[in-house]
């Protein structure tokens, strides 16, 4: 089996395993007792706290541990329009992109829904970026929040979050990037970035699932959307996951040294499977921008199949893949993103993800290009405009 959907996910790293084990086991103490187990726990999620702060570029205190990174996101876009609209009323519009993942667009229908707030969608261009000039359509005086992500879960289009925060912050309003796609591949210091919050996910680092972090900048005011004994600062209430915060910092940290080599490399294999797609298949459409995107990403669209029955093929020929994001897996309509960045809905339909991790070999996606041709060329052969 080839694996080539780890943006949905990733195995875990046997250095990640090693360093959280002792908390699965031996060292099971609440990290609030006060007591000697629980004081070691203490001491292992300050640790990991103060690593993670490290590849994020922040004090260690501007560092929550959550859940994940859907969690991460709904405390940012929820916790800081709120605290914003409740120091001053006039503050009720948040700022997303088009193409945000459902965590971030959700959080922000949620306050639209429930609290009252107004949502401004900046469009994307036709390789999925937001350009400062839609940004600046969209901000108003009453903006609470801007959130646009780092790299697109399905496209991998990297957005110029720099540029972007810096005209958010010219006219006051904090910014927030979903950087969960991002980390292990793009730059995290959140100094360099400019962003007053920013959100990452063990699972696509090496770490397992359930574990996450939320980077608020010390001065960005914030409303807890979990309410208990007052953890993390009173920022994110509930008993700390220490074996999942040890995790996410090993992770962090191992990706973090590796960062460029490992990028530069897997960009070359990707820069090859690409090349040898587009060969096998002339009519591929590669979707997403076409020089800004992670390393890890190639995304096309088949027309003349359906994305399903092209990943049906696959997967009896040995290549794991997906048709985007794993959150709207099931889902018959067309993907938000592709519709968004102006793609037909029959086009989008035929749409095929590979995202790699850093074990992938050239071999292997050799391989794999070599049965998206035959995938392709089997589905369009039955006629297929829809799976099944």
């Amino acid at each position: 089996m080839i694996f080539l959907d780890a943006a949905a996910t990733t195995p875990v790293r046997r250095e990640v395993l090693e360093a959280m084990w002792p908390y699965l086991t031996g060292e099971f103490g609440n990290p609030s007792s006060r007591h000697s187990l629980g004081d070691a726990a203490a001491t292992a999620l300050a640790a990991a706290r103060t690593a993670s702060a490290k590849v994020l570029g922040c004090r260690p205190g501007e560092v929550i541990f959550t859940s994940g990174g859907t969690e991460a996101d709904n405390l940012a876009v929820k916790g800081i329009a709120l605290a914003r609209r409740a120091a001053d009323p006039r503050l009720d519009r948040v700022v997303i992109s088009a193409v945000e993942h459902p965590a971030v667009e959700e959080s922000a229908r949620y306050l639209e829904r429930v609290h009252g707030f107004a949502v401004d969608v900046v469009p994307v261009d036709a390789c999925g970026r937001v350009t400062e000039e839609a940004l600046a359509a969209v901000l108003w005086p009453g903006t609470a929040l801007v959130s646009i992500m780092y790299a697109n879960n399905e496209v991998g289009t990297v957005q110029p979050i720099a540029r972007l925060a810096a005209l958010a912050h010219a006219q006051g309003t904090p910014f927030h990037t979903d950087a969960v796609q991002a980390a292990g591949w793009l730059p995290l210091d959140t100094a360099v970035l400019g962003v007053d919050a920013l959100s990452v996910s063990g699972h696509k680092l090496g770490a397992p699932k359930g574990n996450g972090a939320l980077f608020v900048r010390g001065r960005t005011r914030l409303e807890p959307v979990i309410h208990g004994g007052g953890q993390e600062r009173g920022r994110r209430s509930g008993t700390e996951n220490v074996a999942g915060a040890v995790a996410l910092a090993t992770a962090l940290t191992l990706a973090a040294a590796s960062q460029g080599d490992r990028a530069s490399h897997v960009a070359a294999l990707r820069d090859d499977f690409i090349r040898a797609v587009r060969a096998g298949v002339p009519g591929a459409v590669l979707t997403g921008h076409p020089s800004e995107r992670l390393p890890s990403v190639a995304s096309f669209c088949f027309p003349g199949t359906s994305g399903e029955s092209v990943l049906l093929e696959l997967e009896r020929l040995g290549v794991i893949c997906s048709s985007g994001s794993a959150c709207a897996a099931g889902s018959d309509e067309p993907s938000p993103v592709l519709r968004a960045m102006g793609i037909e809905d029959d086009i989008a339909q035929a749409a095929v993800r590979f995202s790699f991790d850093s074990t992938v070999t050239a071999a292997e996606l050799q391989e794999a290009a070599a049965a998206v041709r035959t995938a392709v060329g089997s589905v369009q052969a039955l006629g297929s405009t829809h799976p099944g």
